[in-house]
């Protein structure tokens, strides 16, 4: 772990897919407090359709963390049992639900997403499929403070590679996921510090 330069945060982590298990793992071993994970809900999967996991979950549970699993947020139990954990600030990765404004107000620096594209390229989901499919030569991380729009908060840190020849969904995929797990341990201790400056994001390049 190393000499840490900022005080640990306490952390709601919240994701499903394994874009998002790097991400955990790394503000895990970096020291901080994962308060509690946040996922989708197990899917039936297989031939026996029994509920299966979501990677993140099983990530959680392997590094003995609380998850839970709400539908939505819709029901004030849910947004008052989020709002109780007491949470310094939530990470978000690839989670798959729209949050509300009472879930993005309720932690002491706000909710911030690890996002795969250079934003405001690539909006929305499967941001990796759509950048490949399009024959870009470059993609990203983008570190964004989350508000009620989709993808569209400030931008606090951003990160690039250039997409090669050879480069799949897969490949790409794969090195996005371990850059935004970097970034997002030196993008936490820049929250908690006061030390970074929100960008909007430009007008123009949107999709």
């Amino acid at each position: 772990m190393g000499n840490r330069s900022a005080a640990p945060q306490r952390i709601i982590f919240m994701g499903t897919p394994d874009f998002a298990v790097a991400p955990l793992r790394s503000l895990h071993a970096a020291g901080h407090e994962i308060v509690c994970v946040y996922c989708q809900p197990a899917r039936a999967a297989g031939r026996g359709k029994k509920p299966r996991p979501s990677p993140v979950q099983q990530a959680a549970e392997e590094l003995g963390l609380p998850v839970r699993s709400p539908l939505n947020f819709r029901d004030t139990a849910d947004r008052d049992a989020f709002a109780a954990l007491n949470a310094d600030l939530a990470v978000v990765a690839a989670y798959g639900l729209i949050l509300p404004q009472a879930v993005l107000d309720a932690t002491r620096l706000g909710c911030f997403n690890i996002h795969a594209s250079l934003l405001p390229r690539w909006r929305g989901a499967a941001p990796i499929h759509r950048a490949i499919m399009a024959g870009d030569s470059q993609s990203g991380i983008t570190i964004m403070r989350m508000e009620a729009g989709l993808d569209t908060g400030p931008m606090l840190m951003t990160a690039s590679t250039a997409i090669g020849a050879g480069d799949t969904t897969v490949t790409l995929h794969d090195r996005l996921a371990d850059m935004g797990a970097s970034l997002i341990v030196t993008a936490v201790d820049g929250i908690a510090a006061g030390a970074l400056t929100e960008t909007p994001q430009p007008a123009e390049g949107v999709t």
